[in-house]
């Protein structure tokens, strides 16, 4: 695999076309952004954004979406955390009337993922001061008391929750955070932001038309492909390297009637990709 560096140099206009591309996609909403911005009120939109967070796993974007409207218009606003809580099989309901199963992964967690986001905003009844106050760091570790939302150390969903909450609009809610200037000494800065989130749509691109597409990606070490993305998430877009972590998603992710991105470039036609997208080329 060439260095970020190298490959911009070798490919300038492979390079320009992909920032071409995140130019063009950076302004699809998130899904998650898009229910919980309906809530009233920061707390409730931090809380919901929160849950959408944890729950988006195994599911297209669009049914997602479509899950996170179908609760909140069972349980709007502070419904998610007041007591008493909703009982499973109300919570379950809503599940089976969106997706008309059960065959979810995450079906038989989901009544607890809702209680877990509940409890961490009863626990934290100001959830806006919450975020101000903390670094993203503090923020990682205390997004660990939500059921589901990992404790491991790469934690992917801790870290897509806190760029959803920091982010400016309308990439996220564009909270202020803490910044903690203390020296860190040999390790990186205290107060940074979390890596990138590093979705399917993203690994996809990498390795079709990033850096790694003559090498194996998906074979790489975690920490290794976590490295890449950042680095050429930045050179992408080295404003907000998040724009191009956002834009990315929706590579050749399934939407409505098909691929985000061919939905979004008119299946393909005026996408800055085309000469370089074989599945554009097949396609058409």
């Amino acid at each position: 695999m060439v260095s970020v560096r190298r490959f911009v140099q070798d490919e300038p206009a492979l390079y320009k076309a992909s920032q071409e591309f995140v130019a063009l996609l950076a302004d699809v909403p998130d899904p998650v952004l898009s229910v919980a911005r309906r809530a009233n009120g920061l707390n409730a939109q931090i809380a919901w954004t929160l849950l959408g967070t944890v729950l988006f796993q195994d599911r297209s974007y669009t049914e997602i979406e479509r899950l996170l409207e179908a609760l909140y218009a069972k349980f709007p606003d502070e419904l998610l955390w007041t007591l008493p809580v909703p009982a499973a099989p109300q919570i379950n309901a809503v599940v089976v009337d969106t997706f008309g199963s059960r065959n979810w992964s995450l079906f038989v967690h989901v009544a607890g993922i809702f209680w877990s986001v509940g409890l961490f905003a009863r626990r934290h009844p100001d959830l806006a001061a919450w975020a101000r106050e903390r670094t993203p760091e503090e923020m990682w570790r205390d997004l660990g008391e939500i059921y589901f939302m990992g404790k491991k150390s790469v934690r992917p969903k801790a870290c897509a929750a806190i760029y959803r909450l920091l982010a400016p609009a309308p990439l996220g809610l564009g909270i202020e955070f803490r910044r903690d200037v203390r020296p860190a000494g040999p390790r990186k800065a205290r107060g940074t932001m979390p890596p990138l989130p590093l979705t399917m749509g993203a690994r996809r691109f990498l390795a079709i038309l990033g850096p790694a597409r003559d090498t194996g990606f998906a074979d790489m070490e975690p920490e290794k492909k976590q490295a890449l993305a950042n680095t050429y998430f930045t050179a992408l877009c080295k404003e907000c390297p998040y724009r191009s972590a956002h834009a990315l998603q929706f590579f050749l992710e399934i939407g409505g009637e098909d691929f985000i991105c061919r939905e979004k470039t008119e299946g393909c036609a005026k996408c800055p990709l085309y000469e370089f997208c074989d599945y554009a080329l097949c396609r058409e």
